[in-house]
């Protein structure tokens, strides 16, 4: 059989005269759609209103961050640095930080602190060269310089290349760099005071010395030379032109003797105490910058500057001379301590013997053992009577 559906149709559930028509319906559909696309698009209108409001608010950071880039990109140079231990790398940090190409060359391997640095590591001297760089910046130890310029492959690099130094002695590499680098090659002698120690918080105020011994005349090589030396002004550094012979006069007198007494303390073992004075802790922390320097730079200061060994021995009789004032204060006490009750005695026959004669109504002089009363006097041998009471007596019966 077949199924049997039931034709009957379901009851509406509104009445019949609140159907709306078919043309009223689809007016109404019509209605509701152009609503929604003129709703769509004036969502749309007011998103890309506050595109472009954000665009105009960002357009005066984008400019300066332009600006800054431009900046820096056109102030940047191409350092390649030879000898990259501890100071290579603490000036390699401030370098990359401003924006610089860094290039390390090292007989050591520091690729891994290279890297972690920022600056791309060369173990030969030859491949780094190849780079081309502007700058080639000497951080090998004082002793060690004359060894690496001899060496170098000068032919690698461009005929323009500025050779900078940071020894902390300066007629020395002058010097070398007059007789070894090719004519073309432009020298910048320069000395930062101070090192990993103290300037590991900031450059601010510390001094840096430099001699533009041989510079180009063209705006290029006046103009990179000049982007060197910002580097540290940027820094805060205080910067002092000065001619290396006068450099290596205050140094002497400044930078080794300070290292020759941070190192006379060092090995005279001071330590600290809970009521270290201020003066105290000056010396300690004198110690600390001192130690953390290489005996290389130390011997450096005294091999390579002639003004050193004069300071060394206003050092020695210096200290010759306050061992005398004290010993001989020492010596002043210690003798009035032993022999100031002998010497009382002495003092006081001297002065009874510088004291005047007196003479007797008849003449006889009366010595220093007579009494000046009487003029009785023991032991008188002179031819004359003895004046004593009995002989007196004797005369006065005769």
């Amino acid at each position: 059989m077949l199924p049997f559906f039931s034709t009957q149709t379901k009851p509406s559930l509104l009445p019949p005269n609140l159907y709306p028509s078919s043309h009223s319906f689809s007016h109404s559909l019509l209605q509701t759609s152009s609503t929604l696309k003129s709703r769509k698009n004036q969502t749309h209108l007011d998103l890309q209103r506050l595109r472009i409001a954000a665009i105009d608010a960002a357009q005066p950071f984008d400019y300066e961050s332009q600006i800054k880039t431009h900046y820096q990109k056109s102030n940047a140079l191409k350092i390649g640095i030879i000898g990259f231990g501890n100071y290579g790398q603490f000036l390699a940090r401030t370098f990359v930080q401003q924006g610089h190409t860094v290039l390390a060359q090292s007989r050591s391997d520091y690729s891994k602190v290279a890297q972690d640095v920022g600056v791309s590591f060369y173990t030969d001297p030859n491949d780094l060269c190849e780079q081309h760089p502007e700058v080639i910046l000497l951080c090998t130890s004082i002793i060690s310089t004359e060894r690496v310029i001899k060496s170098f492959p000068f032919q690698r690099l461009l005929r323009n290349t500025l050779f900078v130094d940071v020894l902390s002695v300066k007629e020395f590499p002058r010097d070398l760099f007059l007789n070894c680098l090719p004519a073309e090659f432009d020298i910048l002698c320069t000395h930062p005071m101070f090192g990993p120690q103290s300037g590991k918080d900031s450059w601010v105020g510390l001094p840096f010395v430099y001699d533009k011994v041989r510079i180009g005349h063209c705006g290029f090589r006046l103009s990179r030379c000049a982007k060197f030396l910002d580097i540290f002004a940027r820094e805060g550094c205080r910067m002092v032109e000065m001619s290396c012979a006068e450099h290596d006069r205050h140094a002497a007198g400044s930078q080794f003797v300070t290292h020759t007494m941070g190192r006379l303390l060092e090995k005279f073992r001071l330590e600290s105490s809970s009521i270290n004075t201020k003066g105290y802790e000056t010396l300690l922390n004198l110690v600390e910058n001192t130690a953390g320097d290489s005996f290389e730079l130390y011997y450096g200061l005294f091999m390579y500057n002639k003004n050193a060994m004069e300071q060394l021995e206003r050092l020695d009789m210096a200290f010759e001379a306050l061992k005398k004032e004290l010993f001989g204060n020492l010596h002043e006490v210690c003798r009035k301590q032993l022999f100031g009750s002998a010497e009382g005695v002495e003092v006081q026959r001297e002065e009874e013997t510088a004291k005047p004669q007196k003479w007797l109504s008849s003449g006889t002089q009366i010595r220093s053992n007579e009494d000046p009363q009487n003029g009785a006097q023991k032991g008188y041998d002179n031819g004359h009577a003895s004046l004593n009471p009995a002989s007196m007596s004797l005369n006065k019966m005769q």
